[in-house]
């Protein structure tokens, strides 16, 4: 037997020897339930520290953060439209009709091609939920989040969040989400990288542009 194959066949057996008292299933769960978890389970923020939270880390990440209520959203949603300078934009198919700004072109993704999402100018969507912590925002596709593709291949994405899906921590969004979809985005700011000579560069895998609408719908 060659020197590989008998480490190989070492590695193997400490596998064994480690996994065997837990080989059933009911051990497994036992074992998985015995677990220590001392880590923070929920945040302790007040609602407007939570946003305030959020609004900072998004514009860490350079987004661009606006606020608005729920009265003056279909208005400010037309307003960051104009200011992005952009005509041509793609929407999920349950994206709400009086966020649609009838001065813009719109196409709805009715199984649009990639082509035909490449060649739009932005897409506007909305959200399952965001966590302050990180600064993260979670797509779960719905309809009225869209295909993964749409907030992949458009060069600039405005998503509109409420207030009531920020949650401080990722438990609480687990809580939230008892059982996660099989495909869902998470969005840390504008897509970027860098890279061997660290030189930062924007819109590798999404979009260069995120633009973000948070509804205060808590207060």
């Amino acid at each position: 037997m060659t020197a590989p194959s008998k480490s190989r066949n070492h590695v193997l057996e400490r596998i064994r020897t480690a996994t065997y008292p837990i080989v059933h299933t009911s051990l497994i769960e036992r074992a998985y339930g015995e677990l220590p978890r001392s880590f923070v389970l929920r945040g302790q923020l007040s609602t407007d520290s939570r946003i305030s939270l959020l609004i900072e880390r998004l514009r860490e990440y350079d987004a661009d953060v606006v606020e608005s209520t729920s009265d003056q959203l279909s208005a400010t949603i037309a307003t960051q439209l104009a200011l992005s300078g952009k005509q041509n934009f793609v929407a999920p198919p349950g994206l709400p009709e009086e966020w649609r700004a009838p001065c813009f072109k719109w196409q709805i993704d009715s199984e649009l091609t990639y082509a035909e999402i490449d060649q739009a100018d932005g897409v506007v969507t909305g959200a399952f939920c965001a966590i302050a912590h990180s600064g993260t925002i979670v797509l779960h596709h719905s309809s009225v989040e869209g295909r993964r593709v749409l907030t992949l291949l458009p060069d600039w994405h405005l998503c509109i969040l409420y207030a009531s899906q920020v949650d401080e921590t990722f438990p609480e969004y687990f809580t939230r989400c008892s059982q996660p979809p099989p495909v869902a985005t998470w969005i840390s700011g504008p897509s970027a990288t860098a890279d061997i000579e660290m030189t930062r560069i924007k819109g590798v895998h999404g979009p260069r542009f995120l633009n973000v609408i948070l509804v205060r719908d808590e207060i």
